[in-house]
Parts: C-alpha cells; sequence; structure tokens
C-alpha cells in the first residue's frame, strides 16, 4: 500500500513539470498561416509569413538566427529567390540539445490535384505545412514560460522543402541542406520533424527512414504515444518518406525521426485546406512532444 502511494505521488509530482499543449491555442495558429494564402518560395505571402514568425519568436526565444539563402529557383533559372530558415534556440549552454523542425513553406504547384486544371496553381498548405510549424509555435510560447535548465531544444522553421517536381529528390528539403551547411556546435543529438500533423483522422505508423537512422528514439516515443492514451500512434512501419528528417540525416549523420501521418488524400492539391485539419490531432501531437521533452529535462 505504501509502495503505491509513493509510484501515484511521484506519478502526479510529475505530471504536474509537465506544461499543458493546448491543440485550440495550435489550430489558430494553423488558421494564421493560411490567412496570409499560398506561402511558396518567392511570393509576397512567403516574405510576409516570414516577418510575421520572426516578429512571433523574437521574445520567446533564448535566441533566434534568420538565415537567408539567395539560391536559383530550381525550374527557372533566370529567377533568383530568397529561402529563410529560422531558428530559435532554448537553454544555450546545455551540450544535450534536441532539433524539433518544421517546414512553414507551401508548395508552387497542386500537381496531385485531380483536376488536371488546378494543377499549376499552388496549394494553401494546411495540413502539409502549417500544421507542423502551427506545433512550434505553440511549443516557442512554452518554452518561454518554462525555461530548460538541463536540456537544450532548437526549433527550426525550414523553409524551401516543397519545391521539387516529382522523382527530383535533389529539389526538395532544399532549406534543410542549406542549414545542414550552416550549422555550428553542438550539434544536437536528436531531431524531430513535424509533417502533416493536423489530419481529422489520424494514423502515425512508423515512417521506414526513421525506424532505420533512429529505432530507439522512434519505439521511445511511440511507447509514450501509446502510454499517454494515443492508439493513433501505431507499431506498423510505413513507406519511406524523404523530407526534411531525411536530408538533414544524410547531410550530418544527426539521428532524426519523422512523426507524419502521409495517408492524407488531399496531399499536393487545392483540397489541402482548413477544414480537412483537427484541433484534437495537433494536440495529441503536441502533447507528446511536450511530454517527451520535459520528461528528458527532469530524468
Amino acid at each position: 500500500m505504501i509502495r503505491l502511494f509513493y509510484i501515484l505521488f511521484f506519478a502526479i509530482i510529475q505530471a504536474q513539470q509537465i506544461p499543458l499543449f493546448d491543440g485550440d491555442i495550435a489550430f489558430s495558429y494553423l488558421k494564421k498561416q493560411c490567412d496570409f494564402g499560398e506561402r511558396y518560395p518567392g511570393s509576397q505571402n512567403h516574405i510576409d509569413l516570414k516577418n510575421y514568425l520572426v516578429s512571433f519568436l523574437s521574445d520567446k526565444s533564448d535566441e533566434l538566427i534568420v538565415y537567408d539563402h539567395e539560391i536559383n529557383h530550381p525550374y527557372n533559372k533566370n529567377e533568383k529567390i530568397i529561402l529563410y530558415n529560422i531558428l530559435a534556440r532554448y537553454n544555450l549552454d546545455s551540450q544535450n540539445r534536441i532539433l524539433l523542425m518544421a517546414h512553414w513553406d507551401t508548395r508552387e504547384i497542386a500537381d496531385k490535384d485531380s483536376n488536371k486544371m488546378n494543377q499549376a496553381k499552388p496549394i494553401i498548405g494546411a495540413n502539409d505545412g502549417a500544421s507542423g510549424i502551427s506545433i512550434l509555435m505553440h511549443l516557442s510560447e512554452i518554452f518561454s514560460s518554462y525555461p530548460f535548465n538541463n536540456i537544450g531544444v532548437d526549433l527550426l522553421f525550414v523553409d524551401g522543402e516543397d519545391m521539387g517536381r516529382h522523382g527530383d529528390l535533389e529539389n526538395f528539403s532544399i532549406g534543410t541542406k542549406l542549414f545542414s551547411k550552416t550549422m555550428s556546435k553542438p550539434i544536437p543529438k536528436l531531431a524531430i520533424c513535424l509533417d502533416m500533423v493536423a489530419d481529422k483522422d489520424p494514423e502515425f505508423k512508423i515512417e521506414y527512414f526513421s525506424y532505420i537512422q533512429a529505432e530507439k528514439d522512434v519505439l521511445e516515443l511511440w511507447d509514450l504515444a501509446n502510454s499517454l492514451g494515443y492508439s493513433e500512434f501505431v507499431y506498423e512501419l510505413s513507406q519511406p518518406i524523404y523530407d526534411d528528417h531525411r536530408a538533414l540525416f544524410v547531410e550530418t549523420g544527426i539521428p532524426s525521426l519523422d512523426i507524419i501521418d502521409f495517408d492524407y488524400p488531399y496531399w499536393h492539391t487545392l483540397e489541402d485546406t482548413v477544414d480537412k485539419c483537427s484541433p484534437y490531432t495537433l494536440g495529441i501531437v503536441g502533447t507528446l512532444v511536450c511530454e517527451y521533452l520535459y520528461r528528458k529535462e527532469h530524468d
């Protein structure tokens, strides 16, 4: 009886040390991004959102770095565009760091749209773009209010993830490849990528590259998700997906994993809009990441 009391006591104490992640707040940030319109590199909406994100993060981080990279548009070599990687850092003195990343750019073409007339149009990217960023935005508020004393955390708002065309891996995750060349020490010990994390009907399988790049960390996260009651995280391997987590691992060797629900029927179509997204799904993913980080902080 006494042993059970102590187990419950310490469980309550640990729960009190972990801040609340609010899916409704994250959802409001998802909608805010979409209010800017399509946010593909080279557009005015892209510049406007970059300015908004920098302003939003300026008082919510221990250090804020904006990297700008001028490149030739991969499919229009006469067009110069600027990609912006935004890095918000917390507890700068810690060598034990974890990187969270999501892409904030949206796709310039809706090449998977069933209507061929739409395939040259840009997408809103509510799930594919705004969802992961909305979680990072709310986490920045939490980290600012509940600072880390042991671990260090970096939030990377990465640009230029979705510029490639089908079969052309070289021009996907351009921002991550550029960031990898400028990354300074201490190098994170783990990177967690959030991509398409707002589907109303979520099922998070274990993405193949994640499993081979960071098996121990993937299983630890999925075990934690299930212990929290999130049966949406299933122990089943999905297809390999080349996005920022894969590019970062290839460029740097940092163990990197992806939380992604790739079974999303509106991917790369004009139908990837706010009404297809759910604050509940943002809430379970955000809560999982928050729990994971603050448990590491209190270990």
